[in-house]
């Protein structure tokens, strides 16, 4: 038992009052339901393939950037922080982590265009959409099953842990409202509901403000290291000028390495404190007695505060051009795009291109079989991919 943990909130998730699995199984002798999403999760194939799978560079630029193994692995720290200082559920708080980019595409959200655009005719991608399709339909690891018979609390903090997807009768909200919520996500609802009209656990929106916190860091980190723009450029943002002022201050002469590292875990430490001491005022406000109250309370419980969320939003403010939409970064992922949009039609095309594993089972109708097809190369790795086109066509971009 870990000697740290102090005793859990009335409000955290309990495993022993878990809502269960889609099909039930008998208890394990050594772990809590939600220990064991965690290690389902660990063991899946689509977590191993994110050690290969675009962030923001592509493999080809370096090995110190960050994929998306690395990144769930930071999101996964800041998230157990996060749960421990609030007193919830730190196993239900690191399976929201763990799980919660395992539907990403090859080459990032560059992949995620291209199946979307794919599918344009066909109810389009959604990342979140497709990490609910690995975790109960794709991965194939159990005889009783497919997928990972997640619990009912892990579930639905991956469909839902940025909010709601709709309200109270059904009707999309929030961002869904524009195209709606995926066909996917309202049919294992059906079977398993997931109350896509209320909030998720604390502990899954803990893992969901972690995520913010370890893109803001983490892409500073990358950017800098990429030599996209230097750290005195950030003084743009106040927060930050603050924190650049401070190192400066405690250690002048400071060399630009340490300088930038020294300013970025204090923008970890900075933004974790932040978000406990306003989930803290919020739940005081609440005074929530069960879950179920942090589920209905109507709004996040764990977030940033109002200042906090205004730093994030200059920070990517920041980021987008300087990053994100960078030429260099740019013209890398149209190429990565094109690379996914041609395997895509190759595949429909000329279905016997595909694995044979693949090709068993594949739809006549065309719109299933689009979907077929978009989980396979969801699935791939930025190399897997590359090595595909190499394959099936006479040139392939460098991505470089």
């Amino acid at each position: 038992m870990d000697q740290n943990r102090g005793p859990h909130a009335r409000f955290a998730a309990d495993p022993a009052r878990s809502r269960g699995r889609l099909v039930a199984e008998p208890p394990s002798a050594t772990r809590s339901d939600f220990r064991r999403d965690c290690d389902r999760i660990i063991h899946s194939t689509a977590f191993r393939r994110l050690a290969h799978k675009t962030q923001v560079f592509v493999y080809h630029e370096g090995d110190h950037f960050r994929t998306r193994l690395t990144h769930t692995l930071e999101v996964t720290q800041i998230a157990r922080s996060l749960a421990r200082a609030l007193a919830l559920d730190e196993d239900l708080a690191e399976a929201s982590a763990l799980g919660h980019d395992l539907g990403h595409t090859p080459f990032g959200h560059a992949g995620e265009r291209a199946l979307d655009h794919c599918l344009t005719h066909f109810g389009g991608f959604d990342h979140n959409a497709q990490t609910l399709a690995v975790v109960t339909r794709l991965e194939r690891r159990y005889a009783a099953f497919d997928g990972l018979n997640l619990t009912w609390e892990t579930l639905e903090g991956l469909v839902k842990h940025n909010g709601p997807l709709t309200d109270r009768i059904g009707n999309p909200a929030g961002r869904f409202v524009k195209r709606g919520v995926a066909t996917s996500i309202l049919d294992y609802s059906r079977r398993h509901d997931l109350e896509l009209w209320n909030w998720p656990s604390a502990e899954a929106q803990a893992a969901a403000i972690a995520d913010d916190i370890a893109y803001d860091a983490h892409d500073i980190d990358d950017g800098l290291r990429a030599g996209l723009f230097v750290l005195d450029e950030l003084a743009e943002v106040p927060f930050i000028r603050d924190l650049i002022r401070e190192v400066d201050g405690l250690t002048p002469g400071l060399d630009e390495l340490h300088r930038s590292h020294e300013v970025i875990r204090r923008i970890i430490t900075r933004m974790i404190e932040d978000v406990i001491a306003e989930s803290k005022r919020r739940i005081a406000e609440i005074a929530p007695q069960t879950s179920a109250d942090i589920r209905s309370a109507g709004r996040a419980t764990v977030g940033f505060s109002a200042a906090m969320a205004e730093t994030d939003k200059a920070i990517k403010g920041f980021l987008n051009p300087r990053m994100y939409r960078h030429k260099r970064v740019m013209d890398i992922m149209t190429d990565a795009e094109q690379v996914l949009q041609d395997l895509f039609v190759r595949y429909l095309g000329w279905p016997e291109d595909l694995p044979s594993e693949w090709r068993q089972g594949l739809s006549v109708d065309e719109g299933i079989r689009a979907r077929q097809i978009a989980d396979f190369i969801a699935g791939m790795t930025d190399r897997f991919a590359l090595i595909e086109h190499e394959r099936l066509f006479d040139s392939t971009p460098e991505l470089r």
